[in-house]
């Protein structure tokens, strides 16, 4: 959520709330019908609440779909064991619970080291992304993937 011309004011506190308000006042400006913002806990709680705080701003009109990915997006990768197995042609036990992986980064880049054929991990995340069961992520990523993918389906409506 960094960019030159996009400023939050740096004072003490809530540096994502503010950030997240500075990007809904941005895409508002910009006429944008929406915005999907989704950011890594890694390992800093504080995060999750300040984006819940900016998700329920009413000092900004837009819609909007905040998410937290817990620890780190790549968890999310790791929720799925058969989408894991069918992008890396090998069969994937089921992983630990994804959100207490503490490096779920380098959990996938083991898995991928015997993945055939050979694939970049940015590769692998697009491909798991198209062949995962998002029940299967909301179930098994309850803190951070489950409000993220309600809130998204709630632009919807």
């Amino acid at each position: 959520i960094q960019r030159n011309d996009i400023h939050a004011h740096h004072g003490q506190g809530q540096g994502y709330f503010k950030k997240a308000v500075r990007w809904l006042l941005h895409a508002r400006a910009q006429h944008y019908e929406a915005v999907v913002l989704l950011i890594d806990e890694d390992g800093r709680p504080e995060r999750t609440e300040q984006l819940d705080h900016a998700q329920q701003f009413s000092g900004v009109t837009i819609r909007r779909a905040m998410g937290m990915a817990i620890r780190t997006f790549d968890a999310w990768m790791l929720a799925d064991e058969q989408a894991l197995s069918t992008v890396l042609g090998y069969t994937v036990q089921r992983q630990p619970d994804p959100e207490t992986i503490k490096d779920p980064k380098g959990q996938c880049a083991t898995l991928l080291e015997k993945a055939r054929p050979a694939m970049a991990q940015r590769d692998m995340y697009t491909r798991i992304a198209e062949e995962a069961d998002v029940d299967a992520l909301r179930s098994r990523c309850s803190r951070g993937f489950r409000p993220f993918a309600d809130r998204v389906r709630a632009l919807r409506s």
